[in-house]
């Protein structure tokens, strides 16, 4: 750019340097070859420009990222979107069952594979953080580390030493040790991803949740440079904490204390959000089965009716007791009643297990710290309202429903108690299990079913039934901790068993047990989708966004089958009506929704999401003290005011027309059609450019010998022999390693073949030039992780020229790379003058620019490569 005597200002590709002329080798560009007529190794050429290629599309896409399992378009879509400017930050507010951490996974690759990224933070609930750590290992091999808080302390400098790490929010949320103060001082963040974001909340008078005032910290700090949040329900039902949130990621552009109608307008650059119902494959088809569900009544027996008006009885004299009471010991009663309500809910042998224990502790008057301790992190967890946590939530109130807590739940509770469960142990047999086994008797004899419980005691219950009527060994489990008691056998013996919930999920997927009997910790994180089609809800949890979240471990990509779901209620009772008016009023919601829609969907989640913490649980837990049918609807209707309202749906409507969402038929020609397979022609020729001859078992398989260029890397050089699996499936065997962007020597030979200086040549096959350039962005300081659109013109006899996108000309070049060796790489000796037909290449690439859709503020197109028909 300038020549300043002793230093030169040059732009380079990362931008503009000044530097000593000594230190500077000018290299021969395209136009100077072609000027001199001079050809370089045709194999050179098509490797360098196969190179460009493949790294232009990854970086936009991450398309060749080494994911074990198929991308989607819509993934491809979110990954493209979030990459397009740098530093990101973007609202990812999917559907279940869309695939976050694969979209997590895509998003990484090609960051962490350039080296944009190399300090990098996942927030996660603590149930799901495992889950994050495996999927990315496993699915993408990107290795993150699990923060332990022993492993932080004053000394240990963990936030500094470790670059990759996984949190529990829950357990970062607490500044304990000066957890926070070593967290601030530490080295900034290139990118932080938050799991279940929602859950940093701010309520409309301004207090924050501790994990909300912990990334706000970071932020205030200039600790995170790029911000990824991920939550299927963004919006919980104020206007204050959603737009809390965008401000996270767009301090300037969103503001908490304005009105959300005057900002909607910006939330298609920071917000994606993408459906069920408008995800596809790559031939457009719809990608998700229907999903078919239907209701199933049963009626309790006369031993069942006089114990739940016992019960019934019970709690109301608890709930008119503990009135009386102060605050911390009323709080502790009404918890415990709740809890044995929903106890109750799921099945007798549930409560009466809770019952008996409770029964056993109060005659051994037995209290302690512990149990104040889980009525607080109960309360906690409740108040969060978020799916992830159920897992802990249930083990925790079947505790609550059998602690003392130093407080009694009525007058005479020792005696109540023994008359209820006096009445419970007539119970010899439950109406509800008979229907289930009914159920699957008429609906899905032969095939697989999936069961979900909230509780173990109704789990322990059902596995013994099934045993009893299929025989032993036709059942699996999962719950939170591996562990079941009180489990019988077909001859009735009792027994206690134990199993990790992967190889539950592994046997019930390869169809090894017909039946699989979870509770919520399958609700989310485990596909059971591989040989079943069937669910029954066994109960029905008091959160409806926890159904949303069971039928989704079957309805997801990969389910062949529509999904049958059958819910078990007993119409006579109170909740059973409650849950008729909550859907009867969300499917008029939804019905008013589409018809003011042009692009209608299934709102229900979003709505549901949008409900004030514990409104449900008070609508589910009073419901008793309105008796009759038209009394119970005006109740209902004056509790749920609030849920489901005009301004409820006006959030919703604003949010799903203003967001970013994927459309097939907009994007279908964008998306490219290429995946690990299409490495393997420009691997044979990069290897044969270095003078290596691949061995290549079939058309996904090569083995090689690094080349010594490639040694300059230690844990390449380390290596004698590679052995190379180009495809997602099959599994690879022993020894291999799929290859995609972000193994370490794939990265190396694509970064050997850009850096090649080879530009113009003959070859013979082709028939009319191609011209390859390469699109940058002028203004520096803005590079994003898209460093270089690739996009080639080639002439047609009519003298009209046509555009050919970076994945594209992957695909014309493939033939050719295919056979490095091949006649039509002989060099030619000269070559026609063809700078006029550039110079007209480029004018027509220059008037494209816009149908690119590029990621650039400034866009210079330049020229890269010629290939000419030898």
């Amino acid at each position: 750019m300038l020549d300043q005597g002793e230093s030169v200002v040059v732009r380079f590709a990362h931008g503009i340097e000044e530097c000593l002329g000594a230190d500077l080798e000018l290299i021969d560009g395209l136009a100077d070859r072609m000027a001199a007529g001079q050809l370089d190794p045709a194999l050179h050429v098509v490797t360098r420009i196969l190179g460009e290629c493949i790294r232009s599309v990854n970086d936009a896409w991450g398309v060749f990222s080494r994911s074990r399992i198929a991308l989607l378009p819509h993934q491809l879509w979110v990954c493209k979107r979030v990459l397009e400017s740098w530093p990101t930050r973007w609202l990812v507010a999917d559907d279940v069952g869309l695939g976050k951490t694969i979209e997590a996974g895509l998003i990484l690759t090609p960051l962490l594979s350039s080296g944009r990224v190399g300090r990098l933070l996942i927030l996660a609930p603590a149930s799901l953080v495992e889950q994050w750590q495996v999927r990315l290992r496993e699915m993408f091999d990107i290795r993150v580390s699990i923060y332990v808080a022993t492993a932080d302390t004053e000394t240990s400098d963990l936030w500094n030493t470790q670059d990759r790490i996984i949190a529990s929010a829950h357990t970062l949320r607490l500044d304990r040790g000066n957890r926070w103060g070593r967290l601030f001082e530490a080295e900034p963040w290139d990118l932080v991803l938050i799991d279940e974001a929602h859950h940093m909340n701010v309520d409309e008078q301004g207090h924050r949740a501790l994990s909300y005032q912990l990334v706000e910290g970071l932020q205030e700090r200039g600790k995170i440079q790029s911000l990824v949040l991920f939550t299927g329900t963004p919006h919980r039902g104020k206007d204050t904490g959603f737009l809390s949130l965008l401000k996270l990621l767009r301090p300037g552009e969103f503001d908490p204390e304005q009105p959300l109608e005057e900002q909607v307008e910006k939330l298609r650059k920071v917000m994606i959000r993408n459906n069920k119902q408008s995800v596809t494959d790559m031939s457009g088809e719809p990608l998700f089965t229907p999903v078919r569900s239907r209701r199933e009544t049963y009626t309790y027996s006369p031993q069942e009716t006089h114990f739940y008006e016992q019960l019934t009885q019970f709690i109301v004299t608890g709930k008119a007791y503990a009135a009386k009471l102060g605050f911390q010991d009323r709080r502790m009663v009404i918890l415990i009643l709740i809890t044995m309500q929903k106890l109750a809910s799921s099945s007798v042998a549930a409560v009466r297990r809770a019952l008996t224990r409770r029964l056993a502790r109060l005659r051994d008057a037995k209290a302690d710290l512990e149990e104040w301790q889980d009525l607080e992190r109960l309360q906690d967890l409740q108040a969060e309202e978020g799916t992830a946590n159920q897992d802990e939530i249930s083990p925790l109130e079947e505790r609550m429903a059998e602690s003392v807590g130093g407080v009694d739940l009525n007058p005479n509770e020792i005696p109540a108690l023994e008359e209820l469960l006096a009445a419970a142990q007539e119970v010899a047999d439950e109406t509800k299990i008979a229907r289930i086994l009914a159920v699957v008797d008429e609906s899905f004899a032969g095939r697989s079913v999936l069961f979900f419980t909230e509780y173990k005691a109704t789990q322990a219950l059902l596995m013994s039934a099934l045993h009893q009527r299929y025989g032993d060994g036709c059942v699996t489990f999962i719950n939170g901790d591996g562990f079941i008691e009180d489990v019988l056998d077909s001859s009735g013996n009792i027994s206690t068993r134990t199993e990790d919930r992967h190889l539950a999920a592994a046997r019930f997927n390869r169809g090894e047990v017909q039946f699989l009997v979870s509770t919520e910790a399958a609700g989310e994180g485990v596909d059971l989708q591989e040989s079943c089609s069937a669910l029954v809800h066994v109960d029905l949890p008091w959160n409806p966004m926890r159904l949303h979240q069971r039928v989704g471990r079957l309805s997801r990509y990969g389910q062949t089958d529509p999904v049958d779901v059958v819910t078990i209620r007993n119409p006579d009772t109170v909740e059973s009506r409650i849950w008729d008016l909550l859907d009867e009023k969300l499917e008029r919601i939804n019905r008013a929704f589409k018809g003011a829609m042009d692009d209608p969907e299934d709102i229900r989640q979003l709505v549901i999401g949008m409900a004030s913490p514990g409104m449900l649980t008070k609508v589910f837990s009073d419901a008793d003290s309105a008796v009759t049918d038209q009394t119970l609807s005006d109740w209902f209707d004056a509790e749920t005011a609030t849920f489901g309202s005009e301004d409820a749906v006006d959030a919703v409507r604003n949010l799903i027309g203003h967001v970013a969402r994927f459309d097939f038929g907009t994007v279908a020609d964008q998306i490219p059609r290429v995946d690990l397979p299409d490495l393997v022609p420009f691997f044979k020729a990069i290897l044969t450019v270095r003078a290596r001859r691949p061995d290549q078992a079939d058309d996904r398989r090569l083995r090689f010998r690094p080349p010594d260029e490639w040694t300059d890397d230690f844990l390449i050089a380390g290596v004698d022999r590679y052995d190379l699996l180009f495809a997602r499936e099959p599994k690879p065997e022993e020894g291999e390693d799929v290859a995609g962007m972000g193994l370490r020597v794939v990265d190396r030979a694509v970064r050997d073949a850009v850096q090649l200086t080879e530009s113009f040549a003959a070859i013979r096959g082709l028939d009319a030039p191609i011209f390859v350039f390469s699109v940058r962005d002028r203004i520096t300081g803005s590079d994003g992780p898209v460093r270089a659109v690739i996009v080639a013109a080639q002439s047609a006899p009519d003298g009209s020229w046509s555009l050919i996108r970076d994945w594209e000309l992957v695909h014309r070049l493939n033939p050719l790379a295919d056979k490095p060796r091949s006649p039509i790489f002989t060099d030619s000796d000269s070559a026609d003058d063809v700078t006029d037909l550039m110079v007209s290449a480029r004018e027509h690439v220059v008037s494209e620019l816009n149908a690119l859709d590029l990621p650039f503020a400034l866009p210079t197109v330049e020229s890269l490569a010629c290939l000419l028909p030898a």
